[in-house]
């Protein structure tokens, strides 16, 4: 596969009828330096002239954050923070090569560099979220590698990763052992993937196969139990499967803000009872999983 000859050919979604506007905004940003604090919320202060709330609002809806800047707070759908916080007790990225499947727009990879990894690398094929990266990014000036890739092109990537990160993309797939084996092919020897996904309770070594959409998401195909889940990762190669933490997603975790179109969580549950989905499933929860490559 020539990533190349596919990264030329996806410059021109950058120029689509609705993204292109978004990139023009970005050229009239000013230039400068400015302090920037990566925390719970990547926050960007200083003195600015340009009204940047109207630039951001431009960028919506923004999905994971949050983000601050100068005096504009922009409160994302998603409280990341929160689920970084809960893995960050389980890695070290120190001197490592990262990437991030499904990354949005960046807000994990700002976060990581605090542990001064070799490389930060992040795959998606969003033109928004690209952009929402390019107008963050234009602020913090990381050398955050994004790549409008996907986990498929990640086997033919032109380097090897230590640790992958792949955080709510793996009930997307209708195939999640083949998404699973390319993230394995991903890996330098000995790396390893942080994975999160949903699951349902259970002691069997099953899946709930939803009929239409589950939580209003038409693209979920399987949502298994741990045993299952287990299977499927050794099935795919991987050596070790280590539970790392399970949670459930909760209304201070995902809301409706200002800053997204549409609906989020409170109406994805059945409004009569918080413990199902609209559909009557079991409500969201996740499972944390450190895969590793090889056994040492």
């Amino acid at each position: 596969m020539d990533l190349q000859e596919l990264r030329e050919q996806r410059k021109k979604w950058m120029t689509w009828k609705n993204i292109l506007p978004l990139r023009d905004a970005l050229d009239t940003l000013e230039d400068g330096s400015w302090d920037v604090s990566i925390d719970n919320v990547v926050k960007i202060s200083g003195k600015y002239i340009q009204d940047i709330k109207a630039t951001a609002k431009l960028l919506m809806p923004w999905r994971k954050g949050p983000f601050e800047l100068f005096d504009t707070y922009i409160d994302t759908e998603w409280k990341s923070n929160i689920k970084y916080n809960l893995l960050r007790p389980h890695f070290n990225l120190k001197d490592k090569r990262v990437a991030d499947i499904g990354c949005n727009n960046g807000y994990y990879l700002f976060r990581m560099q605090e542990d001064a990894p070799k490389s930060l690398v992040g795959f998606d094929p969003s033109p928004l979220y690209k952009t929402q990266f390019d107008f963050i990014n234009h602020f913090v000036k990381s050398e955050i590698v994004y790549e409008l890739l996907g986990v498929e092109h990640l086997e033919f990537y032109e380097e090897k990763f230590d640790t992958i990160f792949c955080l709510g993309v793996l009930y997307h797939r209708s195939d999640p052992v083949a998404m699973l084996k390319q993230l394995f092919k991903g890996l330098d020897k000995s790396g390893e993937v942080i994975l999160d996904t949903f699951y349902i309770e259970g002691e069997g070594e099953m899946c709930l196969c939803p009929k239409s959409s589950y939580s209003k998401i038409p693209n979920i195909y399987f949502v298994p139990t741990i045993g299952a889940l287990k299977n499927w990762c050794l099935r795919a190669g991987f050596a070790s499967f280590e539970v790392l933490e399970t949670s459930k997603t909760e209304a201070d975790e995902q809301r409706k803000t200002e800053w997204i179109e549409g609906q989020s969580l409170e109406d994805f549950l059945d409004p009569d009872d918080s413990t199902k989905t609209v559909e009557g499933y079991p409500a969201p929860a996740r499972v944390y999983i450190r895969l590793i490559k090889d056994k040492k």
